[in-house]
């Protein structure tokens, strides 16, 4: 009886091919649980995220109540308490200079000015264009389940001074049913179809410092009725 060995050309290769599996499966593995890492990280400043909200809501529940407790002196700027009684926006000739409240704004203004969040009048934070000035202060709304926050306040008004003097200031006021219709649909030309309440809105920015670098800015506009 005849024996007829294996080629020499075909030994090993199983061997290969198990290999290959083995190399295969770890690639395989390894994309799984950078996969799971990076799901895992976003998940997280998510968490973060939605954390440093509901510190900056309770923030702004704490400047509110500085305006309420200030109410009788909120004609003149506070800036110690972070409060401003007027925009910040106009200049003493009417000239329109913005006020960049995160700083991240990616424009060119020689006139812009920026919030000191961090009270080292540097404004480092701002990533590019220029700036003229980094001097408007803020005031401490305390450190939250590990965040802390900082406000500052604008009157949305012209200038300082009294926000009912219509002649010498302009101030945003929300607008209240006037006397000059008697109803829904109706038309009177005897008074005001709408008029100005008494109190101008207040801009309310809080930001909050949290976890993992983690940074919010959040804004609220409001009255008082």
């Amino acid at each position: 009886m005849n024996h007829i060995s294996p080629s020499r050309d075909q030994r090993g290769v199983s061997l290969l091919f198990a290999l290959l599996a083995l190399v295969a499966l770890s690639l395989a593995t390894l994309g799984l649980v950078r996969n799971i890492d990076t799901g895992a990280l976003v998940m997280g400043n998510i968490g973060f995220k939605q954390d440093a909200a509901v510190a900056g809501d309770q923030a702004t529940r704490r400047a509110i109540e500085w305006l309420k407790t200030n109410a009788a002196t909120l004609d003149a700027d506070l800036a110690n308490s972070g409060y401003y009684a007027s925009t910040k926006e106009r200049n003493a000739n009417s000239t329109v200079t913005p006020v960049d409240v995160t700083g991240q704004q990616q424009v060119t203004n020689n006139s812009r000015k920026l919030i000191d969040w961090d009270g080292d009048t540097e404004c480092n934070f701002a990533p590019g264009g220029t700036f003229a000035s980094c001097a408007l202060l803020t005031a401490d709304g305390g450190t939250i389940n590990g965040n802390r926050t900082r406000y500052v306040i604008f009157r949305l008004c012209d200038v300082a001074g009294d926000s009912n003097d219509e002649i010498n200031n302009s101030c945003a006021k929300p607008l209240t049913s006037g006397s000059g219709a008697s109803g829904r649909g109706s038309l009177g030309y005897g008074g005001k179809r709408f008029e100005a309440a008494t109190g101008p809105y207040y801009r309310i920015v809080v930001r909050v410092l949290g976890a993992r670098n983690t940074t919010a800015f959040i804004e609220t506009i409001m009255h008082f009725q």
